[in-house]
């Protein structure tokens, strides 16, 4: 690591500081990400522009990586913990200049279920690839949900379980969100150990996600059809 600690970040031009954040978001350090977020936005850098070539590009790598079974989750949640550190020194500015988002999410862990590794690691994925999450945590009845879709009024909602025995509540949440016909109002993506795609159709959602990179993915896949059925219609 000597070579990291002589590396003065304030000498790095914008393209090789930015190349350089890619490369300490992969190895997660948390402190010089901090330092490179404030040194951009002193260079006069618009704060989304700072989330969108910096943080995000550098998390896409992660999540390629991740996806390909070369960096694996305590990896992952080491860079997802550095993106957050520059996220917290970005969030207020990029609310101040109402920068776009890509979309908003609520997710949270059903009820009798314990488990949030897995969600935790979609939320912070999310937010590094531009998304607003709302993250319920664990144990949530249907009620934490609709509460949730009424006040955030999100793009997705997010339902993770890790056990057979949580699984089917996903189900009683999509029946409520039908019931007060709003189902089709939102994309409801699922994902958790024991899920696989069968299930995912079998109960209405509208997709299950293998992992944290695949939920992305297909995230910003429904936000862009969403986006080109607004187009079409406007």
């Amino acid at each position: 690591m000597s070579e990291e600690d002589d590396l003065d970040l304030n000498e790095l031009d914008d393209d090789e500081l930015v190349q350089q954040m890619h490369d300490d978001l992969y190895d997660g350090l948390r402190e010089e990400i901090d330092e490179a977020v404030n040194i951009l936005l002193g260079r006069g850098w618009v704060p989304y522009d700072v989330l969108t070539k910096a943080l995000v590009e550098g998390m896409r790598i992660v999540g390629i990586d991740f996806r390909d079974g070369i960096l694996f989750v305590p990896e992952v949640l080491l860079a997802a913990n550095a993106m957050k550190a520059g996220m917290a020194i970005l969030r207020p500015l990029l609310i101040e200049t109402g920068a776009p988002r890509l979309g908003k999410m609520v997710i949270g862990t059903v009820k009798g279920d314990i488990h949030d590794i897995g969600k935790n690691l979609v939320g912070m994925m999310m937010e590094g690839a531009g998304f607003e999450v709302i993250n319920l945590g664990i144990n949530n009845p249907v009620e934490n949900y609709l509460e949730a879709i009424e006040e955030h009024e999100p793009d997705i909602l997010g339902m993770s379980a890790l056990l057979t025995t949580t699984m089917p509540y996903m189900k009683v949440v999509i029946d409520a969100m039908k019931e007060k016909g709003i189902r089709d109002d939102y994309v409801v993506l699922v994902g958790g150990a024991p899920l696989n795609e069968e299930f995912a159709t079998a109960i209405g959602a509208d997709a299950y996600c293998r992992d944290a990179a695949v939920a992305v993915e297909t995230a910003k896949e429904f936000m862009a059809r969403k986006h080109n059925q607004m187009a079409a219609s406007a």
